[in-house]
């Protein structure tokens, strides 16, 4: 089944569609991947960072944050 894409295409999706308009070998496009991971986990790792200056935190109230239940089981709802 063909999957149908309702939002128009971003830029970045778009600049990837024009560069890599060929077939890239299984190897390549494993590259491709990691190197698109690693881009956007280091975008990740900044705003978290930028978000733990902004708000001051220390590493106690990351403990207490990891220690709170936040979610809520399908049963509590």
């Amino acid at each position: 089944m063909e999957t149908v894409v309702r939002k128009p295409l971003t830029n970045l999706q778009l600049e990837l569609l024009k560069t890599f308009s060929h077939q890239l070998e299984e190897t390549e496009l494993l590259e491709v991947k990691k190197i698109l991971a690693e881009f956007f986990a280091k975008r990740a790792v900044e705003q978290a960072n930028a978000a733990w200056d902004q708000k001051g935190w220390t590493d106690e109230d990351v403990d207490r944050l990891l220690e709170t239940k936040m979610r809520k089981n399908s049963k509590e709802k």
